[in-house]
């Protein structure tokens, strides 16, 4: 019996990120939404999404699963729940099924249609319904993630070069690479992975997460709470903002409170406002239902996958930028930049030209486009 992550209509509402991805990828804390099931309930975990994103994903044996929204953030709880449940049972709450076990097959689960007699209602959960929350929730998920992924492990030592406090509180994978910098774990944990360095003079203040692979360049600034995922380049000021894989801030300039997908670029010295001239609250694009939604008093930008920003760009309060855009553009650029947008003026970029410049980007880090990943774009620049 395994474990599978559903997506279900909900899923628009947290475009651009889950325009090239299903929900179980996304990745704020340490891990992955799916990354985090597998580590808690020690099972594997596969995925149910749309179907022009379906070949992205294995597909499990059929058979009797658990099948379980996403959407939904786990807890030990949660889990206990979910794993008692028999056959033909389901968990509710007042926004539908939480999770289910049964014996459907892949084709043919649809969570918009399914019913289930045998139900057991529970108070709500939560479940990640937009993409600002990945930044809202970053510092709770990076302090739950740190205690799953290091229980009964040991951190490397930290380098005798490296200035620290709450040294406890800090955790070292293999083959990282720290000199001449700050780590200050009193305000959060900070977790630095696998074959990750951080340059000479930077300084951190937890929480913090630096993923497998990834640099941080010399004199930077971070403050908590703040995840770069793999294969990621950090530089200049960075605060609470979460980039999921493989993108690069790595100049000076600003970026604070965002959501950066992944194979993104900010050119040196672009920054971002995360806060109105007014103090007041933030209102951002909700790409999904087309509806500007009251965030909170910061927010900065919620960026697509493979898009990228020109040098100096000036990037508005409560930007939302799709998947794949060329941005350019003299003084604050719009608050909603569409997907597959060569500059700001409405122009399209054009299909093969946006391969070639994504094939070029994955070259840097010795990946490459895969087919699959080529017939999801193209359906999004169908569709879009």
């Amino acid at each position: 019996m395994a474990i599978v992550l559903f997506d279900n209509s909900c899923r628009n509402r947290l475009f651009p990120l889950t325009y090239t991805k299903a929900i179980a990828d996304l990745r704020f804390g340490i891990l992955t939404i799916k990354e985090r099931w597998e580590a808690l309930s020690k099972k594997p975990v596969f995925v149910h999404t749309e179907k022009y994103l379906q070949a992205l994903y294995a597909i499990p044996e059929n058979g009797e699963h658990l099948w379980i929204d996403a959407a939904v953030i786990p807890d030990q709880d949660l889990l206990v729940q979910i794993l008692a449940l028999q056959i033909g049972f389901c968990i509710t709450d007042e926004k539908g099924i939480v999770a289910v076990r049964a014996d459907i097959s892949f084709d043919g689960f649809d969570p918009s249609n399914t019913v289930f007699q045998n139900t057991i209602p529970i108070s709500p959960v939560r479940r990640l319904t937009h993409p600002w929350q990945m930044m809202q929730w970053n510092d709770a998920m990076i302090r739950y993630d740190f205690d799953l992924v290091i229980k009964d492990r040991y951190s490397q030592r930290i380098p005798t070069t490296v200035s620290f406090v709450e040294p406890n509180n800090i955790f070292i994978e293999d083959g990282a690479k720290l000199s001449y910098c700050t780590l200050n774990a009193s305000t959060g944990p900070i977790y630095i992975g696998k074959e990750a360095e951080i340059m000479e003079g930077s300084a951190i203040r937890g929480p913090f997460v630096l993923g497998n692979h990834s640099v941080l360049k010399m004199n930077s600034r971070i403050y908590g709470a703040t995840t770069l995922g793999p294969y990621c380049m950090g530089g200049g000021e960075i605060k609470n903002a979460v980039m999921m894989g493989y993108s690069n801030k790595a100049h000076d300039g600003y970026l604070g409170d965002a959501v950066v997908g992944e194979w993104c670029n900010f050119g040196a010295g672009s920054t971002n406002s995360n806060v109105k001239n007014t103090a007041g609250i933030v209102k951002v694009w909700d790409m999904g239902s087309e509806e500007y939604i009251s965030v909170g008093l910061k927010c900065g930008v919620i960026m697509g996958d493979y898009s990228r920003l020109a040098i100096n760009s000036s990037i508005n309060t409560g930007s939302v930028i799709g998947v794949s855009c060329n941005v350019f553009g003299a003084g604050l650029l719009p608050t909603i930049i569409a997907n597959f947008s060569w500059g700001v003026n409405g122009v399209r970029y054009e299909f093969e030209k946006l391969l070639e410049a994504i094939e070029n980007w994955k070259g840097l880090k010795q990946e490459k486009l895969t087919t699959e990943q080529k017939s999801v774009l193209q359906y999004i620049f169908e569709h879009s």
